[in-house]
């Protein structure tokens, strides 16, 4: 229909898109509009909107920025401020996007499983096709979980100041994995320097 549209109007007008998100398929549909020659797309700030919602602005945004061999389309758009705008409406509507919400959800960015730790800190693009900086946010997160490894562990300990031997990573994984089995989220930066001081402590004392 978009097809039809704008070949019968030519080059008199700019036809427009506005898709709602009724069964997932916005920015999917907006994607196809482009396709068939629309060049304009209604879309909101987190997809805001009625029921479902809109097409996501940062979604199609950042398809058409990182998918410039399918779609070699310019929006003009500054991405670096999409993250504080998602944040921005956030604020004035008392809610925020979904945790799994694509670009600014706030796990879009953030590993916690072991393999996923490991691969993003030997190759970041392993896991993440968009560097977080193009939309605002600083850098990645690793949440150190129950589903967390050793490399995330020392990683995270060393961007801390503390580098360590092999027994006190062990040590240091083995009390952090019985305290995170426990809990729903991870563990805060400062209860992993705790952990870190009494392995130390407990290590002296053997030693004594």
């Amino acid at each position: 229909m978009i097809g039809r549209v704008v070949k019968a109007l030519g080059d008199c007008a700019i036809v427009s898109v506005h898709c709602h998100d009724d069964l997932g398929l916005a920015v999917a549909n907006s994607l196809a509009a482009i396709e068939a020659g629309a060049r304009q797309v209604e879309c909101t700030v987190n997809g805001i909107g009625e029921r479902a919602g809109n097409c996501s602005l940062e979604e199609i945004v950042m398809i058409l920025k990182m998918r410039t061999d399918a779609y070699p389309y310019h929006t003009g758009i500054h991405t670096e401020h999409l993250y504080s705008a998602s944040e921005t409406l956030s604020s004035i509507i008392t809610f925020g996007p979904q945790p799994n919400k694509a670009i600014v959800g706030r796990n879009a960015f953030a590993h916690e499983a072991g393999i996923h730790q490991d691969g993003y800190l030997k190759e970041k693009t392993t896991y993440e096709i968009i560097d977080p900086r193009i939309v605002g946010i600083p850098e990645g997160k690793l949440v150190l979980g129950k589903h967390s490894g050793r490399h995330a562990i020392n990683q995270r300990a060393q961007n801390m100041g503390y580098s360590l031997t092999k027994q006190e990573l062990d040590d240091l994984y083995h009390r952090f994995c019985a305290v995170a089995d426990h809990r729903k989220k991870g563990l805060m930066d400062e209860e992993i320097v705790s952990l870190i001081h009494e392995g130390q402590k407990t290590m002296k004392v053997a030693a004594d």
